[in-house]
């Protein structure tokens, strides 16, 4: 029960760094899009793995992106660090 009370509360701490790159107006708005929809895939219903890994596919698809701000980026691969320790 530990381990799930732990796995929100990560989840939740990635919601929130997701937020706080959707409030960021230098990120293109078809990445802040994307990111969306991370996180609306991780906040699903069903298997942790399944979510997470949808998540992770979408954010490690715009972390590349040319047009993404540094500072953005590199909190795209902290939230991708994250959710990596969640998965199985």
């Amino acid at each position: 029960m530990a381990e799930k009370r732990e796995i929100e509360e990560k989840i939740s701490q990635i919601n929130e760094q997701i937020d706080i790159i959707m409030g960021d107006m230098s990120v293109p708005k078809n990445v802040r899009s994307i990111v969306n929809q991370a996180k609306e895939k991780l906040n699903e219903k069903g298997d942790y793995n399944v979510r997470v890994s949808s998540a992770i596919y979408n954010l490690d698809s715009v972390s590349n992106d040319v047009n993404l701000p540094l500072q953005a980026r590199t909190m795209i691969w902290s939230v991708l660090s994250m959710l990596e320790s969640i998965k199985e």
